[in-house]
């Protein structure tokens, strides 16, 4: 079966930037803010975002990215002015992009102060926006794919950890969440939960680890910075995380540099797509207390 070029958006940037875990600079609200998920032709979360009081404008909520993007053209159309230059490192290479000031995007109830985002294409994106996880630190996400509605807020607001089958206690790293329990077809592996991406990534050294049952087909990623990397396709028989038994995992490996960021190339690794996450009723990832949790639809028991 031949394999169509899918989005891989997992971003990290380089240079120095402002994490918010503790004093995120968000305006807390005393009610949750619920939004309708939409689908983009990428089949992408996208959430209605407001930057500097104007829009909506569609963003992708990406916890594989560590900063907060814009599109150019959302930066034209705001005025805003590339104030400097960073290196920003996608799936598929790192390139120096341009930077704004962000004095205030909304999201819901919610805003957010003095970000410093990157500025992409829209078109290699595939939305006018991410958010990333320097919008996300100290809060919790919850994504609802029985009711199509994604939550942001903290986790007493969210209903606790009340409803959950599965709780897991993740590893921090350059902000983001790892699973380090986690095993796939017997192996060992560290395990990024990346709602940007619809189709799992792994690395070398997962591909490696499970060489006798990868097939030779091969697709091409194109990650949001434009660039382009081909990748290995090959199938996972059940990827286990605690009492979670995801089967016929679809893996897109790739030497993509975010797992060298994140000191994650030399051992199995995977940056869990959205694919197998819709098997799920519901996932939370609190970014506050290092938990993932997962609620099981009712035919899994």
């Amino acid at each position: 079966m031949p394999i169509s070029p899918f989005l891989a958006p997992a971003l990290a940037l380089v240079a120095a930037m402002p994490m918010l875990a503790g004093q995120d600079g968000s305006q807390q609200a005393s009610e949750v803010d619920v939004i309708a998920i939409g689908r983009d032709n990428h089949d992408h979360m996208t959430v209605p975002v407001k930057v500097a009081e104007q829009g909506p404008f569609r963003f992708m909520i990406d916890t594989g990215s560590q900063n907060t993007v814009l599109s150019t053209g959302v930066a034209t159309q705001l005025a805003l002015k590339p104030s400097s230059r960073a290196k920003l490192v996608g799936v598929a290479g790192s390139q120096i992009v341009d930077m704004v000031h962000v004095e205030q995007i909304d999201l819901g109830r919610r805003s957010y102060y003095g970000l410093q985002a990157p500025l992409l294409e829209s078109g290699d994106m595939g939305a006018d926006g991410i958010l990333g996880l320097d919008s996300l630190q100290g809060q919790r996400v919850l994504v609802d794919f029985r009711k199509g509605l994604v939550a942001v807020d903290d986790a007493r607001k969210l209903g606790g950890n009340s409803g959950y089958e599965i709780v897991v206690t993740a590893r921090r790293k350059s902000g983001q969440l790892i699973m380090t329990d986690a095993v796939i077809d017997g192996i060992k592996v560290n395990v990024v939960i990346d709602t940007g991406s619809e189709t799992s990534i792994g690395n070398r050294a997962l591909q490696n680890a499970l060489s006798h049952r990868s097939k030779a087909e091969q697709t091409t990623l194109h990650s949001v910075t434009g660039q382009q990397i081909v990748a290995d396709i090959g199938f996972a028989r059940k990827l286990n995380i605690d009492q979670i038994t995801f089967t016929n995992v679809l893996i897109a490996y790739a030497d993509a540099p975010p797992f060298e960021l994140l000191g994650l190339d030399k051992r199995p690794a995977l940056f869990l797509g959205m694919r197998d996450m819709r098997a799920l009723d519901r996932i939370a990832i609190d970014f506050s207390s290092r938990k993932i949790l997962f609620d099981l639809p009712h035919s899994a028991f």
